[in-house]
Formats: structure tokens, C-alpha cells, sequence
């Protein structure tokens, strides 16, 4: 799972199940895509897996 944030954009790369969980973790952060590439953080920090 991979994550390019660019100045107009973020591409998410990975396969479907990974990239659909990350943009629910995302959602709990920003409302729209625009508020997320908006940010001055390019990623959320890596949660200790369970």
C-alpha cells in the first residue's frame, strides 16, 4: 500500500480491500479530499498493528 500525496492530487495504490480500508481511517481526519490535500501531513502515522 502505497500513498502519493501531489500538489492537486493523492493517489492511493494497492490492492482494493487496502485501499478502501485506508480511505475509511482518512474519512475519521477529513471530511473531503480537498481538506486532505489541503494538509500539511502527507500521511497519518502507522497504528500498531492489532
Amino acid at each position: 500500500m502505497k500513498i502519493y500525496k501531489q500538489q492537486n492530487a493523492i493517489i492511493l495504490t494497492g490492492k482494493a480491500w487496502q485501499v478502501r480500508h485506508m480511505l475509511k481511517n482518512y474519512q475519521k481526519d477529513y471530511k473531503f479530499v480537498k481538506d486532505w490535500i489541503a494538509a500539511d501531513t502527507p500521511q497519518r502515522k502507522k497504528e500498531a498493528k492489532k
